[in-house]
Order: structure tokens, then C-alpha cells, then sequence
């Protein structure tokens, strides 16, 4: 797929806007507990696994069987560090916990597996519910998810936390952040070390939708839509970027 830079520019504000990276704000890792929820983004996934073994933090997974359990493996099995593995696990956080004491090194006793989740409402209802159950101290929890996830997947946190009269500081780290842009003819996404992580219009998609579900309206997942998460206020320039796109014919895959 190729697009214009006038569309690069306003997918990559909507990306870093979803994206929402606050590690590098917070300047040194005070966390009580990481939680890493299910998803295919490898170098994302690596990335904190790697931040849990040098920091020794303890690390709780989420996730169980969902929509990106076979992207996840495949990704797995393309990856230069993991293609030689072979990943029997049914659900994500059980291939996590895996990958942390396989290749990391984590021990047992530093993890945490919630693996009955399907989508990111459990993985914040269940998360929340391990933590209370196992009296887990978590006020400052780093949260890590697909970065284009990112920013939804911290409102739903926020959201699940508040049914339970439960606080916590939450800081959000996707590990990079993506962005497209052009190389000769082609348009290329960056952000991490290894690439093919998403194809282009596969990127451009999730944004467009991610985009429609944090919009309160009534196909979003707000208050005035399916009651999710709570009002997010998207910033004006990211809510007009994502108004010109759906003014194009890349419009169409926002609904996907």
C-alpha cells in the first residue's frame, strides 16, 4: 500500500497519540509490579521482558486464547531470537511466561500468570482480581500492550480499577513507538529493532480503529457507546488527522 506523506504525518500523530509512552517521563523504573498484556507485537514483548530481568521487578502476565494468539506464534516463529522454539502453549500469557524463563532467564517465583482472559476488559478485570487475591503490593504498576493498544488498554485499567474502589499509578510503556514512513516507493513502518511486525495496511487499520473505539459516541466504547472504558478527550489535531483519513478511501478500514 502506498500513501502520501500528508497521511503519513496524520496517521503518525494518531499513532504516538495511542502509543502513549510515560517510562522515559518517569525517569528511573519505581515500580512495585509490571503487567504485560496479550498481544503479537514481538519487540514489544521482548523489550519488557528484558526491562524484568535486568530489574528484577516482579512481572504479571495476562491473557489467555484472543483474536491475536495465532498472530503471536506466527510472530514467534519468524523472530530471529525465537524461530527455532517451539511454543505448545494455548494461551498467551502461558507462552510469555515461557519465553521469560527460557530465554531471560526470569525465575518462577518473579511471575505471575493470569491466562483465562480474552480481551482487554478481562485482562484488566482479571489482572486486578489476581492482585487482590494474592494481596499483591501493585500502587505503581508499569502496563505494557501493543503500542497502537496502548493507549486504550490504560483506560481500561483505569476503568476496571475504579469498579473495585481500587487506585493505582499506572505508567505506560509500549516500548517504541511506530511510525510510517518512505523509503524510494514504498511506505515502511519503524520504531522497533526487527521489522514486518505489522504490514502497512494492517497498521493503518488497527489506528482507524482503535481511534473509532476510543470516541465517545455510540460505536465507541465510552459512556455514550458500549460503557467500557470513560470519556477519553482526544486532542483536537489527533481528532482531525483521524477526521481527514476517514474523509479518504482509507477511511474503509477503520471498520475493521
Amino acid at each position: 500500500m502506498q500513501t502520501d506523506n500528508r497521511t503519513h504525518s496524520d496517521i503518525n500523530l494518531i499513532s504516538e497519540w495511542l502509543s502513549w509512552d510515560e517510562l522515559p517521563m518517569a525517569g528511573h523504573f519505581d515500580a512495585d509490579l509490571i503487567v504485560l498484556a496479550g498481544h503479537a507485537v514481538v519487540p514489544a514483548i521482548l523489550g519488557v521482558l528484558q526491562l524484568a530481568a535486568s530489574t528484577g521487578i516482579p512481572l504479571l502476565f495476562t491473557g489467555g486464547v484472543g483474536h491475536s494468539t495465532v498472530l503471536l506464534k506466527q510472530a514467534l516463529a519468524e523472530n530471529a531470537l525465537t524461530r527455532n522454539a517451539t511454543f505448545d502453549q494455548q494461551g498467551e500469557a502461558d507462552i510469555f511466561f515461557a519465553l521469560a524463563t527460557d530465554f531471560f532467564g526470569i525465575p518462577p517465583s518473579q511471575l505471575y500468570v493470569e491466562n483465562r482472559s480474552a480481551n482487554c476488559g478481562q485482562n484488566a478485570d482479571f489482572t486486578r482480581d489476581m492482585i487482590a487475591d494474592l494481596g499483591l503490593k501493585a500502587e505503581k504498576i508499569i502496563l505494557s500492550q501493543d503500542p497502537l493498544m496502548q493507549r486504550r488498554t490504560r483506560e481500561t485499567f483505569e476503568f476496571s480499577w475504579q469498579q473495585r474502589a481500587m487506585t493505582a499509578g499506572f505508567i505506560n510503556w509500549p516500548v517504541f513507538v511506530p511510525r510510517l514512513v518512505s523509503v524510494a516507493d514504498s511506505t515502511l513502518i519503524t520504531g522497533a529493532q526487527s521489522a514486518g511486525i505489522w504490514d502497512v495496511e494492517r497498521f493503518i487499520s488497527m489506528a482507524l480503529g482503535e481511534m473509532r473505539r476510543l470516541n465517545n459516541d455510540a460505536s465507541g466504547y465510552g459512556p455514550k457507546g458500549a460503557g467500557f472504558i470513560g470519556h477519553v478527550a482526544i486532542p483536537q489535531d489527533v481528532a482531525a488527522a483521524w477526521q481527514r483519513i476517514t474523509q479518504t478511501t482509507l477511511g474503509e478500514l477503520s471498520r475493521a
